[in-house]
């Protein structure tokens, strides 16, 4: 049989429609070898640059395709993105799950991840799952360098400033004086250098004697130290009470003086032991003038017995 050139230009024409129906869904994440695909939806604010045929991955797995990006016809959701994705297997997986954007490279391409969730109802085709946006390295460090940003440019306002201030501050004058005041300050730190160089070499002559000084010091405080041990170990429970016992034969004593009993307490408080002891004395004190002045009339030797004349024997008067 003879195919003609009609019927040859006709079946390659029909190859090459089917081949670019096939390449064109095959691009938008479709396979039509595949049989039929399960569709699922989520919404983004924003989809960071993600495509249509964009991977989608389960556990690193690619699984399917970014099938279709629109916007929500929603009035009240105006601008929201809708995601259409395509999961090529049977891979179970509950409504509960998260579809994340996330960073595939460095170079910025984005991919679509299922994070799977076991618990709940089982998700079908044509359901919805909770949509994240994963922060790539780069955001990562815009996100941080942000704040960073505003404090540097604080410190920099406020370091402006200050200069601006210290330069209303230090005008000629507080210049010079501030001068001034650093060279008093070299000139203090010198003298001290000499005064800490004058204490050196002080300790270094009188080395011997500190050393000596430091032994007796320790010496005293051993002596101390046992002195301490000693006292510590003596017997002060007997010694206090001694101590109280002295104590109260003292109070008893002048308590009776007080009351008026014993020989002190009636020499202090008895006015006739007064006046007898007074008037004994004053006897006394005449005899013994009497005695001095006529010594013969107590102490003398005479042969005949003769009693001296003029002498007549005093008799006291009392009162």
């Amino acid at each position: 049989m003879k195919i003609t050139r009609e019927l040859k230009t006709g079946v390659v024409a029909v190859v090459i429609i089917a081949l670019f129906v096939w390449g064109f869904n095959f691009l938008k994440g479709m396979n039509l070898f595949d049989g039929p695909l399960n569709t699922y939806f989520t919404a983004y604010n924003n989809v960071q640059g993600l495509n249509t045929s964009s991977e989608v991955t389960i556990n690193g797995v690619e699984v399917g395709k970014v099938i279709a990006i629109n916007f929500n016809q929603d009035p009240n959701k105006k601008g929201e993105l809708i995601v259409e994705f395509s999961i090529e297997n049977d891979f179970e997986f509950s409504k509960n799950s998260v579809a994340k954007i996330y960073s595939a490279s460095l170079m910025g391409g984005k991919s679509l991840a299922i994070v799977p969730s076991y618990e709940g109802e089982i998700a079908k085709p044509g359901d919805f799952l909770k949509g994240e946006i994963e922060s790539d390295i780069f955001s990562s460090v815009t996100e941080k360098l942000n704040p960073l940003q505003a404090k540097v440019e604080n410190v920099i306002v406020s370091a402006d400033s200050l200069m601006t201030g210290l330069t209303d501050v230090l005008d000629a004058k507080s210049r010079r004086n501030l001068k001034s005041s650093i060279a008093q300050l070299n000139e203090t730190v010198t003298n001290f250098k000499l005064i800490s160089e004058s204490v050196n070499e002080l300790v270094k002559n009188n080395d011997q004697k500190l050393a000596k000084t430091l032994s007796n010091t320790q010496v005293i405080t051993k002596n101390l130290s046992i002195l301490s041990d000693s006292l510590v170990h003596a017997d002060f429970g007997k010694t206090i009470k001694n101590l109280e016992t002295s104590i109260s034969s003292l109070s008893t004593i002048l308590a009776n003086i007080e009351n008026g009993n014993g020989s002190m307490g009636k020499l202090m408080y008895d006015d006739q032991m007064y006046t007898n002891l007074t008037n004994a004395s004053k006897e006394l004190e005449e005899l013994l003038r009497d005695m001095k002045e006529h010594p013969k009339r107590f102490v003398h030797f005479s042969l005949f017995g003769k009693k001296e004349k003029g002498y007549e024997p005093k008799t006291e008067v009392k009162e």
